[in-house]
C-alpha cells in the first residue's frame, strides 16, 4: 500500500472534523509549551522582515490545524512586539496548509476563521518531499502526522518473507522482523521528511512536530495507540470466519502506522547536520477507552482516520458492519489509573549538533523537543 492518504473529509458524523477528539486533547496540552517555546527560542531579524511564513503539514480538514496556527501567530506576534530592537516591526503573516493530494482541501478552506490574521493557501503533496524554496520558511509545523508511513514495505506482504505479517495489521503482534521492517520505513521517511525541512527553513527558522510516541525501552505490544489499532485486525479476521471478508485480503493489507520512541527520532535529527535539539519537555497525557460511551468515541475516530485506507483494500461494502463490530470489540472494562502517571513535568537539555522545535507528543506521555536550525 502507498499513495495519498486522507482523513474522512466533510463535516458528516464520521468525518475528520468531527472526530478529532484526541488530537485536539494532545494540542491542548501542548499549546502552552508550544507558545512559550516560540518566544524563547524564535529569531528576530535585525531588518524588517515584512513577511512571516508559516506552514502547517498534514492539516487535515480542520478544526485542530487552524487552532494550532491562531496560537503559534500570537506566539509569534508576541515575541515581535516585546522586542528590544526598534526596527523589527510585525510583519505580515502568510499561511500554507499542506496535505496529500486527496485531502479534502474544500472542507478545509470553506471553515477558514473568517477573522484570520494571515493569507491562506493550499499545497498538495507529501511532506516526506520538498513543498517550498530552499529557505523561505520561517516556522513548519506538523501535528499528529508524521507516524503515517509512506508505503507498507513490500516484505510484509510476500508469503515467502521473514516479516509476512499475517495474522496481524499492525507492526507489533507478529515477528521481530516485521517490526523491524515497520521502523527501517518509518526512519526512512522521518529522515526524508526533516532532511526537506533542513532546506525550507530560514537560519534559525523554526520546526514544530507533535506525534504520538512511545518512550524509549519501552515494549512496542504495551504501546495503547498500537494496541488500539490492533482490534481492526481482529474485527477482519472475526469477519473472514464469517465469509464475510477474505482471508487472504487482510493477510495483505497492513495499516502504514509505527509510533516511535524518542531514541528513533534522535537517530534521524544526528544523522543531518544542520539539526539540534536543545529542550525536551514531558507532560503525562493519560488516555483509556473506559466506557460503551467512550468505546463509541473512539470507533468514530478510529473510522475518522482509517475508512479510506479500508476502502481502497476492502471495499465500501462492508465499512459500516465493520466499525460497528469495531466499537463492541474495543469496549473495555473500567480500569483504574495507575497512580505513577500522575501528572508531572520533567524538563531537561539535550544537546546535538544543530535545527528548530520539534514537538511530540505520547497517548500516554506528552514529549516535546526543541530544536534550531543553523547552518554552518
Amino acid at each position: 500500500m502507498s499513495g495519498s492518504i486522507a482523513m474522512n473529509g466533510g463535516d458528516g458524523p464520521n468525518s475528520y472534523s468531527k472526530n478529532s477528539k484526541y488530537q485536539q486533547e494532545g494540542l491542548s496540552i501542548a499549546k502552552d509549551l508550544l507558545i512559550d517555546s516560540i518566544q524563547e527560542k524564535l529569531t528576530i531579524p535585525d531588518s524588517d522582515l515584512g513577511i512571516f511564513r508559516i506552514a502547517d503539514l498534514g492539516c487535515s480538514v480542520g478544526p485542530n490545524t487552524f487552532t494550532c496556527v491562531q496560537a503559534i501567530l500570537q506566539a509569534v506576534k508576541t515575541k515581535f512586539i516585546k522586542t528590544q530592537n526598534c526596527n523589527s516591526k510585525v510583519p505580515e503573516f502568510q499561511v500554507f496548509f499542506n496535505d496529500h493530494v486527496d485531502n479534502d482541501f474544500n472542507t478545509l478552506f470553506k471553515n477558514l476563521p473568517l477573522e484570520r490574521e494571515y493569507m491562506a493557501a493550499g499545497v498538495p503533496g507529501s511532506f516526506c518531499g520538498r513543498l517550498f524554496p530552499k529557505a523561505s520558511m520561517n516556522l513548519i509545523n506538523s501535528t499528529f502526522a508524521l507516524h503515517w508511513l509512506t508505503k507498507i514495505p513490500e516484505e510484509l506482504t510476500k508469503e515467502d518473507s521473514p516479516a509476512w505479517n499475517k495474522g496481524s495489521v499492525t507492526c507489533i503482534g507478529g515477528r521481530n522482523e516485521v517490526f523491524e521492517a515497520f521502523r527501517a520505513q518509518f526512519l526512512r521517511d522521518a529522515n526524508s521528511f526533516f532532511g526537506a525541512r533542513s532546506l525550507e527553513l530560514v537560519k534559525n527558522g523554526v520546526l514544530v512536530v507533535l506525534l504520538p510516541s512511545r518512550p524509549d525501552g519501552s515494549q512496542p505490544s504495551k504501546d495503547p495507540s498500537t494496541n488500539g489499532l490492533n482490534y481492526v485486525g481482529r474485527v477482519l479476521y472475526d469477519m473472514a470466519k464469517e465469509g464475510l471478508v477474505r482471508e487472504s485480503l487482510i493477510d495483505s493489507f497492513n495499516l502504514p502506522i509505527y509510533i516511535p520512541t524518542s531514541s528513533d527520532l534522535r537517530e534521524v535529527i544526528s544523522n543531518n547536520q544542520n539539526l539540534s535539539i536543545e529542550i525536551s519537555e514531558k507532560i503525562l497525557f493519560p488516555r483509556k477507552i473506559m466506557t460503551r460511551e467512550e468505546s463509541q468515541v473512539g470507533s468514530l475516530h478510529i473510522r475518522a482516520v482509517t475508512e479510506s485506507i479500508l476502502c481502497k483494500h476492502f471495499g465500501s461494502e462492508i465499512i459500516d458492519e465493520f466499525f460497528r463490530r469495531f466499537a463492541d470489540k474495543s469496549s473495555c472494562k473500567p480500569r483504574a489509573n495507575d497512580s505513577s502517571l500522575l501528572s508531572k513535568t520533567v524538563r531537561s537539555k539535550l544537546q546535538y549538533s544543530c535545527l528548530p522545535p520539534s514537538y511530540k507528543v505520547y497517548v500516554n506521555l506528552l514529549q516535546i523537543f526543541l530544536i534550531d536550525i543553523v547552518f554552518n
